[in-house]
C-alpha cells in the first residue's frame, strides 16, 4: 500500500524540477544571464544583462533616428566594413548566448528528473541552440552579402553636392550581347531629383539624335567642335559611349571612358551638371525586375514579344494591373515592332515609374540577396556608398510623388537637326514647373484655395494635351501609355 505513494512523491519532485528546468532555459531565451542571476554564476548573469541592456537600448536609438533620420542610418550602416563588424558582433553575440542556454541547461538538472523528461529537456535546448546558430548565421551572412553588394558596385566617384538643390542621375540601358560589337546606350535618361522633397523629373534622350555636343573641357571637342556628327548619320547619342571606349588614351585615369563621354554630350546637350551615373545591361535588368518579383502596371497598347528578324512569340498587353517578370518588362520596355523610338522611350519611363513607386523600402530589404546577386551584371555605377541613404531616402519621398516626364523627340526636337537653345529651355521649364508644385504643397490653406477656382480651367488644358499628345506622337504624359499603380 505504501509503494503507489512513494511513485506519486517521485513523480511530484520530477514534475518541480522539470517547471524549474523549463522556467530558467526560457528566462534565458527572453532576457539572457537571468537564469545565472538568479540560479547560477551571478558575476556572469550581471554581464549577460548588461550586454542584453546595451544591444537593447542601441536598438531603440538607432530605431529612433530611423524614424527622424534614416538617410544617417543608412549611410552609416551602408559600406562593407560596418556591415561585415556587425555580422562578427552578431555571431559572436549568439554563441554567448548559446554558451548561456547550455549552462542554464545545466542549472536545470536534467539528470535528477525522469529519463523521459531529462531527455526532453537536453533535446529542446538544443533545438533552441541551433535554431539561435541557424538564424545568426543566416543574418550573417546576409550581412556579408550586403557588404559585398555595396563594396564592390558602390565605389563612389561622383559628385556628391546637389547641383541648385537637385541631384541629376544619367541612367543608361547597355544594350550589349553576344551578337554585338561593343556596346551601345540602348536608352539615356536623366532623373533630375529634387534634394529636399525627392520630387523628379525624366528627360529621355533618343538615341538617334545627331549633333550632339560637347563642352569645350572635353577632349573629344576638338575632334567634333560642332558636334559629333558625321555624312552617313552614324554619328548618334547612343554611339558616344563606344567613342569614349575607343578613345581611351583622351581620358587618362578614367575608369569608364564610354560613360565619361556620354556624361560630357548628356551634360552639354540638356545643360544640367551630372551629379552620378548608373549603367546596367539587360541581362541585369531582367534579374533586377525578378529579383523585386516583378512590377505591374496597366496599358492600353499592345506590345509583341519578339519582331524584326524573328518572329512574335507572344504579345504585352493591353490589361489591367498586368503583372511583369523581368523578361516581360525588358519586352515592354524594348520592343520595337509597330512601333517608334519615341514611343519606345516612354515605355521605358513607365517601366522607371513603376520601378521608383513599387520598390518600397520594405521589398527592397526583404529582397536584398536577390537584388545583391543581380547588381553583379550592374556595369559600373559611380554612387558612393556614403550617400546610399540620401538616395534612397529621397527616392522613398518621390515614389508619393507624380513624375513628371520630357521626352526630347519629335515634334519638340527634330533628332536629325535638334535646336539645343529649345532643349535647354525645355528643361529649365521643366524643372521650373516641378519645384512649383513643392512650393504650392507648402503654401497657405487660403492660397491653395485660390488657385481650386481654375480647377476646371486646369482639368480642361490637362485632357487637351492628353489628347495632343495621343494624336501627335507626343509621349510625355504617360498615362496615354501605361498607368502605375
Amino acid at each position: 500500500m505504501e509503494q503507489p505513494a512513494e511513485r506519486t512523491t517521485q513523480e511530484r519532485s520530477s514534475s518541480v524540477k522539470v517547471r524549474r528546468g523549463l522556467t530558467l532555459l526560457f528566462m534565458n531565451v527572453v532576457v539572457p544571464g537571468s537564469a545565472q542571476l538568479a540560479a547560477g554564476n551571478k558575476h556572469l548573469g550581471r554581464i549577460a544583462l548588461r550586454v542584453w541592456g546595451a544591444v537593447i537600448a542601441i536598438v531603440l536609438i538607432v530605431g529612433i533616428l530611423a524614424l527622424v533620420r534614416r538617410d544617417w542610418i543608412l549611410s552609416v550602416f551602408a559600406n562593407g566594413i560596418a556591415l561585415t563588424i556587425l555580422a562578427v558582433l552578431g555571431i559572436a553575440l549568439a554563441l554567448g548566448w548559446v554558451v548561456l542556454l547550455i549552462d542554464a541547461w545545466r542549472l536545470g538538472r536534467p539528470r535528477e528528473m525522469t529519463r523521459r523528461a531529462g531527455i526532453g529537456m537536453t533535446v529542446l535546448t538544443a533545438v533552441l541552440c541551433i535554431g539561435l546558430v541557424a538564424i545568426s548565421a543566416g543574418a550573417a551572412n546576409y550581412l556579408r552579402t550586403a557588404g559585398s553588394f555595396i563594396d564592390t558596385v558602390f565605389g563612389g566617384g561622383g559628385d556628391t553636392q546637389a547641383k541648385q538643390g537637385r541631384y541629376n542621375i544619367l541612367l543608361i540601358g547597355g544594350d550589349a550581347g553576344a551578337d554585338r560589337v561593343g556596346l551601345r546606350a540602348d536608352s539615356i535618361t536623366v532623373a533630375s531629383v529634387d534634394a529636399a522633397t525627392g520630387r523628379t523629373v525624366l528627360f529621355g534622350l533618343p538615341r538617334n539624335l545627331e549633333h550632339v555636343p560637347f563642352p569645350t573641357s572635353s577632349p573629344l571637342h576638338e575632334l567634333y567642335p560642332d558636334g559629333y556628327y558625321c555624312a552617313d548619320h552614324e554619328c548618334l547619342l547612343n554611339a558616344i559611349y563606344m567613342l569614349g571606349e575607343e578613345n581611351k588614351k583622351l581620358y587618362p585615369g578614367v575608369k569608364y571612358p564610354g560613360v565619361k563621354a556620354t556624361t560630357e554630350a548628356v551634360e552639354e546637350t540638356l545643360d544640367l551638371k551630372i551629379n552620378y551615373f548608373a549603367m546596367i545591361d539587360m541581362q541585369g535588368f531582367i534579374q533586377l525586375i525578378d529579383a523585386v518579383g516583378g512590377i505591374t502596371i496597366s496599358t492600353d497598347l499592345k506590345v509583341p514579344i519578339g519582331g524584326g528578324t524573328s518572329r512574335i512569340s507572344g504579345y504585352i498587353g493591353p490589361g489591367k494591373n498586368l503583372r511583369l517578370d523581368g523578361y516581360h518588362a525588358l519586352w515592354f520596355a524594348r520592343s520595337r515592332e509597330g512601333s517608334s523610338d519615341y514611343e519606345r522611350m516612354a515605355r521605358q519611363k513607365c517601366v522607371m515609374n513603376a520601378m521608383l513607386h513599387q520598390l518600397d523600402p520594405m521589398t527592397v530589404f526583404t529582397k536584398f540577396s536577390q537584388i545583391a546577386e543581380a547588381g553583379k551584371s550592374v556595369i559600373a555605377t559611380d554612387v558612393p556608398s556614403t550617400e546610399i541613404g540620401t538616395l534612397l531616402d529621397l527616392a522613398d519621398k518621390g515614389r508619393k510623388l507624380p513624375i513628371k516626364t520630357v521626352s526630347f523627340t519629335p515634334p519638340l526636337i527634330a533628332t536629325g537637326n535638334p535646336d539645343f537653345d529649345l532643349i535647354s529651355e525645355t528643361v529649365s521649364k521643366a524643372i521650373a514647373q516641378s519645384e512649383s508644385l513643392d512650393a504650392q504643397a507648402t503654401a497657405p490653406a487660403q492660397t491653395k484655395s485660390s488657385q481650386s477656382g481654375s480647377s476646371s480651367a486646369k482639368a480642361t488644358t490637362k485632357a487637351t494635351s492628353t489628347a495632343t499628345a495621343t494624336s501627335t506622337g507626343n509621349t510625355d504624359d504617360l498615362n496615354a501609355i501605361c498607368q502605375v499603380a
